[in-house]
């Protein structure tokens, strides 16, 4: 890519510069999945075994004011030859001046609030073939150019390319009853990838609230999916329409209180809606007079398209608790369930972490549907119950 050679000579001189050294780190991990049910559909296997590899290197020069970032990432999957992959999570170079912050290359950006959605994240593509749960990203060619304000900043994406959203393919699970063909991706801008999006965004602390405005206008991260077939076979065809979503970010802390907010209006050729998270998160802090802390959570899904809608978050409920040990191997549990108020499925979920010694660290994952209906979004997956164990090595 353009964008890459153009960054070479900058990290090139970058290296030359003693003043701060190269910073090397990153991880190693090792994960198993487990599927208890017998799959829905042919091909689909029941056990997996995966290798990550996700190297990082930083070096910062110009006192601080510069700086490059290089963080590739390599999956090697069992189960799924499409979850085999590789990609450039940061490819970025940093310059700072005068309340100003340039980035240019790959990199990841966040916008959200809220624990079960992340509603108006919109900058980052999914990389769905990771986790259907949303957390991981690609990255994503861009600039941006930052004003920093007090106590807050005002942003400015130019996203010159399009990054297309991973599917498992026939052997994986969590997929949908037909294999998604990526290669036949289709677009509603005749430039298709090549379409320069670009988004806006304001965000403000002011005394215990964190407020933010966005502005995004380009192709949709989320594409419809299209009937279609390959040979003889019958696919499903991604198909990516022109979208423009404004969105809203609004946290409020208190002294044990986090009161979150998203909500976006989403504009398309094809449909004009709105949606909606938002809830609360209250902490009781040393239970008992230990280092526990144990936080309730619960968040409300809203979306106007309703029975209508593709997500299957419409109309529904998340109730939750975070046990946090506040011990020296952070050790820390999430546990939630999602009720459905329209067709009464439920989708419990469990996320467990512990440190093991100064380098390792375990995680447990695990996902539990239930009385999924044959109509619900979730249809798809309501025999993908699974355990995920992954050990991380941190260097």
């Amino acid at each position: 890519m353009r964008l890459i050679k153009r960054l070479l000579p900058a990290f090139s001189m970058a290296v030359a510069s003693a003043a701060y050294p190269v910073e090397w780190s990153g991880n190693l991990a090792v994960e198993v999945r487990t599927f208890p049910s017998t799959a829905q559909w042919p091909e689909q296997k029941d056990n997996g075994l995966s290798l990550s590899f996700q190297p990082e290197l930083r070096h910062r020069w110009n006192d601080g004011d510069q700086a490059f970032t290089f963080i590739p990432f390599v999956r090697v999957d069992s189960m799924d030859e499409e979850r085999t992959h590789a990609d450039i999570r940061e490819l970025k170079y940093l310059h700072v001046a005068d309340g100003w912050e340039v980035r240019a290359g790959i990199d990841k950006v966040f916008w959200g609030v809220t624990e079960s959605q992340h509603l108006v994240d919109i900058v980052n593509q999914t990389d769905l073939i990771e986790n259907i749960d949303g957390e991981d990203k690609l990255g994503q060619p861009m600039v941006r150019v930052t004003r920093v304000l007090e106590d807050g900043a005002i942003d400015l994406f130019l996203l010159p390319w399009f990054r297309e959203r991973t599917f498992p393919g026939a052997e994986g699970r969590l997929r949908t009853p037909l294999v998604v063909d990526t290669d036949q991706a289709r677009y509603e801008s005749d430039a298709e990838q090549k379409h320069l999006d670009y988004a806006l965004r304001w965000n403000q602390t002011i005394g215990a609230v964190d407020a933010a405005l966005s502005w995004f206008d380009g192709t949709a991260r989320d594409p419809e999916l299209l009937p279609g077939t390959k040979g003889s076979e019958s696919i499903l065809i991604p198909y990516y329409p022109q979208l423009r979503q404004a969105g809203l970010e609004f946290q409020y802390t208190g002294e044990a209180w986090l009161w979150k907010l998203e909500a976006v209006h989403r504009d398309t050729e094809q449909e004009d809606y709105r949606a909606a998270v938002g809830g609360f998160e209250y902490t009781f802090v040393g239970i008992h007079d230990t280092p526990l802390d144990l936080g309730v959570l619960s968040e409300y899904h809203y979306d106007s398209r309703r029975l209508a809608a593709n997500s299957p978050l419409q109309d529904d409920l998340f109730i939750g608790t975070r046990l946090t040990f506040n011990d020296t191997q952070s050790s820390e549990v999430l546990a939630g369930g999602i009720f459905d108020l329209d067709h009464a499925g439920k989708s419990f979920r469990v996320e467990a972490s512990r440190r093991i010694g100064q380098s390792y660290k375990l995680s447990l994952e695990g996902q539990l549907f239930s009385d999924i209906a044959s109509h619900d979004p979730l249809a798809a997956f309501a025999a993908d119950d699974f355990i995920r164990i992954e050990l991380t090595r941190y260097f």
